[in-house]
């Protein structure tokens, strides 16, 4: 990448997190973004911000639907990215004219989620189990594995806020967790009866067999709940591992984290919950997002229609 693209890259991320404070996995989403776009323009020769024009930006994004087959979705995601650049640039004097002035959206359909059926959660969940042998310096990772698993169902939570849940967030005698969610936001969810109890399992007789005295001395696990073998936070990677073998395990097939998010908030509303109390629990800001999990739950749907409708 030309010096010129490189500075303007280290620039544009320190206006993200300085002037607009948004949070980590924002400003590396902006990023990757950028950062493609910056690779890809150098590569046709772009040297500097003012060579930037509309249509190497319009070939760039026709190429992410083409080459790269992204979903409508995710192009969408692109495009905003490369408006709020240009904006900046513009702002900044970095450029006399904004070149994604004209740049189009796709249209964002909307897909159904995929959910699993309450059976198929408490198969998910009971996957985790001791090895059939077990010595002294076998660890229990199967109860930290079994009360991310828990977690993850009972409260909603996204990956990333699984990850980043600190011992200070687990409100014990309420049975809640203070989750930090999207743009730093707070909020309380309840956990349930299996999913403390689990959590409590963990914290007791797993979790100190992996922050030993010298590790935790060191703080490498930055008083985060979930830890890895070596006692630092767990990743983002080691997590759609451990939902995909253990889903596998349980005979479900494909399965990765953000399915038991979708699962939770369906089950609540085929239960009967208020959409509001799930769009709380979730930390929408807009209901409009809560509102794909009412179109979710075909069975339920059929057998109201079977019963309520004249010629059902």
């Amino acid at each position: 990448m030309p010096q010129a693209l490189a500075d303007l890259f280290e620039d544009f991320i320190r206006f993200l997190r300085i002037e607009c404070g948004l949070s980590t996995a924002t400003i590396e989403s902006y990023g990757r973004d950028v950062r493609d776009l910056l690779i890809e323009l150098a590569q046709c020769g772009v040297r500097d911000p003012s060579d930037f024009n509309p249509r190497l930006l319009a070939d760039h994004v026709g190429r992410l639907a083409s080459q790269r087959r992204l979903e409508a979705s995710s192009s969408t995601r692109h495009i905003s990215t490369i408006r709020v650049l240009c904006r900046w640039m513009l702002a900044t004097g970095r450029v006399e004219r904004n070149p994604a002035e004209l740049l189009d959206r796709p249209h964002r359909w909307r897909n159904l989620p995929d959910v699993l059926s309450p059976a198929q959660m408490q198969a998910l969940v009971m996957a985790p189990h001791p090895p059939e042998q077990v010595d002294e310096s076998t660890l229990p990772l199967w109860v930290r594995d079994r009360a991310i698993l828990e977690l993850m169902y009972a409260s909603g939570l996204r990956a990333s806020e699984v990850l980043t849940l600190k011992l200070r967030d687990i409100l014990e005698r309420a049975q809640c967790l203070r989750v930090i969610g999207k743009g730093d936001k707070q909020r309380l969810v309840p956990m349930g009866e299996p999913a403390a109890d689990a959590l409590g399992e963990y914290l007791r007789h797993c979790r100190p067999l992996l922050v030993t005295a010298e590790r935790a001395g060191e703080r490498r696990d930055k008083g985060c709940v979930f830890v890895s073998r070596s006692g630092r936070p767990l990743t983002r990677a080691r997590l759609w591992t451990l939902v995909r073998d253990y889903a596998r395990q349980a005979g479900l097939g494909h399965v990765h984290p953000h399915m038991l998010r979708h699962s939770f908030a369906t089950h609540l509303l085929a239960g009967g919950a208020d959409l509001r109390v799930v769009q709380e629990l979730l930390g929408h800001v807009d209901i409009a997002t809560t509102q794909i999990y009412t179109h979710v739950d075909r069975a339920r749907l059929k057998q109201m229609h079977k019963a309520l409708h004249p010629r059902g």
